[in-house]
């Protein structure tokens, strides 16, 4: 990955196309903004996410990590606050490795 694609992800959503004319957040919904590795600055939308569900982290897929068509791994840290009513960032979810 090169400066040009790092400047793309920053403050865009995982999942939404560079092109889609609402690439970032949109009001009323919650992101987890993900810290490190080949996704490092994308927001991830949990909205309606339970706890227990954000505990559990994501594994999301993506075409820039150690396999291409593979999974990043991302986590909350242990003693991180928890997601609070509210729109907006509410959490970050930390890269812990890659999967094919």
């Amino acid at each position: 990955m090169n400066d040009d694609d790092e400047q793309l992800l920053r403050g865009r959503v995982y999942g939404r196309d560079r092109d889609h004319p609402h690439p970032g957040p949109l009001p009323h919904q919650r992101y987890a903004v993900l810290v490190g590795g080949p996704l490092d600055g994308l927001l991830l939308d949990i909205t309606g996410w339970r706890p227990e569900e954000i505990d559990d982290g994501a594994a999301l897929m993506t075409e820039l990590g150690r396999w291409p068509g593979g999974w990043a791994l991302y986590d909350p840290l242990p003693d991180a606050p928890r997601p609070a009513a509210g729109p907006g960032v509410v959490c970050r979810f930390h890269y812990v490795g890659d999967t094919p």
